[in-house]
Parts: C-alpha cells; structure tokens; sequence
C-alpha cells in the first residue's frame, strides 16, 4: 500500500487488518486491512462526501435563492444509500421530534480520480480501507433555532458493537469489511456514535478529500486568521500570523493539520470548525447566491461528491431549514478526559459519566421533567455516588439530603466524572426534581441505567446546599441551559481554545440515554482541556 506523504504519520495508529480478523485481539495487532469495496447503489463513479463539506453543501442548497427545481434536480443526481438502524423504542430518545445527521469526512480516494486531481490534493492512491478521519453531528432543533456542530474525535476510545473496544475512526472499515459495503460501514458508525452519545443518528452525509476541495474550488479562496505563524512539512501548511487567503488545496492542508498543534487532532477538529463557520458565511454572501456562474459550479460539485442516506430528502430538508439561522450555528465538542495511550495507541478518552448533561445541554430537557412539580423530600429515595475529586463527597452529601427529609441510601465512589447530574428512571421526574432543586448547577438526565433517582458528584464542585439553606430551582430543568462544562458557545462571539462556559442550547422534547454501561469510563482525571469552543467572529483568529 502507497504511503499518503498528505497525511501527517502517527506512530501509534493502527495497523489495517484483513476482512475477518479481530482487530482487538492480541494476535492481530499490527496485521494490515485490506481494501474495502466501495458499492455503488444507485449509480457509478464517485460515492463519497468530508464533514465539513456536508455542511456547506447543506447551507448552499438550502438557502432561498435557488427554485425548487433545483433542489429535486440535485437530490436525484445524489448516491443514496439504504442504512437501517433498529431504534430500541424502550430507549429514550435524546431528540424527540429534532433531527440529527451525521457528517463524515473521509481519506477515500476514487479510483477514477485523475493524476491531475491527486497532485492538486497533494495526495496519491491509496489502497487501504477508508479512514472516517472527521465526525460531526449536526444537531437540528424542533420547531428552529440555532443548530449545533457536535465535534468526535477519532481516536476516542470506544465500545464498537460487535468488535470490541477501539478506536471511533475505525468502526466503518470494520463494518464494511464484514461484507456490508458502505451501508455496513456507515450504519456501523452510526449505531457507535447513538450508543456514545444517546442521540438517535437520523440521516448521514458523506464526503471525500476530493469532494470537499471540489467544493471550497467552487466557492473560491477563504480568508481564514491565526494567532501565529505555522509551517508543517508534513501537511504543507505554510501561514503566516494574522489573515491569509488559501485557495482549495491550501484549505484542504489547513483543515487536515495535526502535527504542530497542541492537542493533535484534538486542536483539527478546532480547525475544521472554525473553517466551515468562515466557508458558511461565505456560501450565505450575496456575492454567492447571487452569482449564476458559482451557483452552477457548486450544485455540479455537490452533485458529483454527496452519498447520502435513502432517507434524506433535499426538498424535505429545505423546509426544515427555513426555520434555521444558518448564519449562528454553534459549535463544540463531546465531553474528554485526557488523551491516555492504550495497549500502545494514542487515544482519546472519552468523559461518559459528563455525556448525558453536556447532551441535554444541546438538545434540552425533556418536556415529562419540566413540566414536573417537585415531590415531597420525605417520598424519594435517592442514593448518591462520588465522582468528584473531594474526598467523602458523598458521605457528606447524603447527610445533608437527609437533614432535608430525603430517604437517603448508602453513598458508594464511582468513576471519575466532570459534570453533577441527577440521573432518574422514566416515571420519577418529580422525584429527580426534588433533587435537583437542592442541588444548584446539576443536571436531572433521564437514564435506562439507574433503577432509581441516583445523585453523582462531579469534579465541578456542585453538591446538595447545606441544610437549613433554600435551594434553587434546578439548575438544569430550563431547555438547553446546562451546569457543566460543556464550554458551547453561540457562533457569533470570538471564541479561543480554552474557552468554556454554560450556554442554553436548542428545545427537545426527550432526554439522552445514559451511556455508562455500553462504554468504557476513563481511569484518568478529566482534562482541563475545552469541550466547545466558538468561531462565529469574522475577525475571529485561532492557534
């Protein structure tokens, strides 16, 4: 297999392994994967599309200036591809009647890409299995509002169904090696990301290095700013300090950077965020919409580089985006806890204990909950767990529930977690809210993992008021607000990297699945590191 001199080398990555092999066995480290058909199910050449350039393609053709012809006409030059999950219907759903579509970029190369188009992506052919090496949720809110980026890392460390525990960017070659094609590939990543995350993936976009530099060609040079100066052999990245103008292949560069940044991939996916805020609001422009020649040049390119779920519907999709603002999409990140090697690879571990409240932080409460009067203290039963960092937390924590009048069962230590939530089983809203209201800043999380409500302790410090002292009303219960340190910031605003605060997020109308059983919890302490981060500024410059 040809070495890809764009892509920069990671000793601790993961050998490819043959269709078959147990990745997560010991015998079958270091083995290489073969390479992994791409199917064609509705037409031939090129079946793929990157995350970030699903974005774009979204906020190009749906937007008003384009008749509705146009959008019948790019659905049906799409690739679509049938990929069914079997949606538990005991699980509750994190997004009730909101939508959810995964955005996949991916190091693909088509086989019938041209010498010349190669070079322009500074990349050659390679014939190993396809790398998902950028994963974005688009979250969609019910009844409009802000949408929001949903950023997971590919090397997170995580449960994938039938193969083990491993890497997230490897949940696709593997469900695509069993004989599923990129319908098994992409419903495997899909059902990987719903059990991390509690969210219900509803549709997917994907992209390929060279349908995202089709795209960003399309709409011409980008502006983009950094703090400082950066020059990356290995990735071709050569910008000075303060604004620069990068053509297509100097965008792709720029998107895909990891050496030389702070936190690796990590800090790219920074990087990816803020070009598709700065590529969004150039689409949006009047010089844009305006321009028959571009519009031509990007429904071509979207044409040529979409795969897409036979669910998704682009007429269908307009209508529901006619209620976004499109221009204030907010972006962030799931929930980590350090950056620990694992059996020899570098990963990213993954903070499931904070996963329910920073999702609800997104998607909202759940209406069952805030419509919820408060139970008497002396009729819930609560037991409280210690995930924070203050020794006896709990102890101390169950004492001051029951000078309260709650029945209090013993406290227990647990995982180390970032976020104070009050989980609770379906039907026991009240009873969570009792709790939650002597708890300021935690988060009441509907859970198919507790059988009763259970408080745990976060490492952000919030604890049950001391006793004689009056509550407030849960931290949590407003749709979107959030107690963690989710860091989600409007678009809009000058964000940097360490940015992190509470920020009200979009209505839903369920809660997220807990995701503490399914996955690994982190051993490690969480990271200091930020979970959101917001580029919305013009004028905004990152690292």
């Amino acid at each position: 297999m040809n070495e890809d001199p764009f892509e920069s080398p990671d000793p601790t990555e993961p050998e490819q392994h043959p269709a078959g092999t147990d990745l997560h066995h010991p015998a079958s480290r270091g083995r290489r994967r073969t390479p992994v058909r791409h199917g064609r199910q509705r037409r031939t050449g090129r079946v793929v599309f990157p995350a970030i350039g699903g974005v774009l393609a979204m906020a190009l053709v749906l937007t008003g200036g384009y008749a509705a012809w146009s959008y019948a006409q790019l659905d049906d030059s799409l690739t679509k591809v049938h990929v069914a999950l079997p949606h538990a219907s005991s699980s509750p759903d994190a997004d009730g009647a909101a939508q959810n579509i995964l955005l996949v970029g991916d190091d693909h190369r088509p086989a019938d890409a041209t010498p010349q188009e190669l070079a322009e992506l500074g990349t050659q052919l390679d014939g190993g299995a396809t790398n998902t090496d950028s994963m974005i949720v688009l979250h969609i809110p019910a009844g409009g509002g802000s949408a929001t980026m949903i950023s997971f890392p590919r090397d997170s460390w995580v449960q994938i169904p039938g193969h083990g525990t491993f890497k997230l960017n490897s949940a696709f070659s593997d469900g695509a090696a069993n004989g599923g094609g990129d319908a098994g590939g992409m419903r495997l990543l899909m059902q990987t990301i719903e059990n991390m995350s509690g969210l219900t993936i509803d549709h997917f976009v994907r992209v390929s290095l060279l349908g995202f530099y089709q795209l960003v060609k399309a709409l011409g040079p980008v502006q983009v700013c950094l703090n400082e100066a950066v020059h990356d052999t290995n990735s071709n990245v050569d910008l000075p300090a303060g604004n620069s103008t990068l053509d297509a292949s100097q965008a792709l560069s720029f998107v895909r950077q990891r050496d030389g940044l702070p936190r690796g991939d990590l800090d790219r996916e920074v990087r990816q965020q803020y070009f598709l805020s700065q590529e969004a609001r150039k689409a949006l422009s009047a010089d844009t919409l305006l321009n028959p020649v571009k519009v031509s040049n990007l429904l071509h390119g979207v044409g040529d580089s979409i795969q897409i779920d036979d669910g998704l519907s682009i007429p269908s999709l307009v209508n529901t985006f006619r209620s976004i603002d499109l221009s204030n999409i907010r972006s962030t990140a799931i929930p980590t806890a350090g950056t620990p090697t694992i059996d020899g690879y570098s990963t990213v571990a993954v903070d499931f204990g904070a996963m329910p409240a920073f999702i609800q932080s997104i998607v909202g409460a759940p209406a069952a909950y805030t419509s919820a009067h408060a139970a008497a203290p002396s009729s819930v039963h609560v037991t409280v767990q210690n995930g924070g960092s203050t020794a006896g937390g709990a102890t101390a924590a169950s004492s001051a529930l029951t000078a309260k009048g709650f029945v209090v069962g013993a406290p227990s230590d647990t995982t180390t977690t970032t976020a104070t939530v009050v989980e609770y089983p379906k039907g026991a809203e009240a009873q969570a809210k009792a709790v939650a209201n002597v708890v300021p800043g935690a988060t009441a999380v509907l859970s198919t993992q507790v059988t009763g409500v259970t408080l745990v302790l976060g490492t952000d410090g919030h604890t049950v008021t001391a006793a004689g002292t009056s509550g407030t009303t849960s931290g949590t219960t407003a749709a979107g607000t959030s107690g963690t340190t989710s860091g989600t910031t409007a678009t809009g605003t000058t964000g940097t990297t360490g940015t992190s605060g509470t920020t009200s997020g979009s209505t839903g109308t369920s809660s997220p699945t807990a995701a503490t059983t399914a996955n690994p919890k982190p051993k490690s302490t969480p990271s200091t590191a930020p979970v959101g981060n917001a580029y919305g500024d013009q004028g905004a410059c990152i690292n």
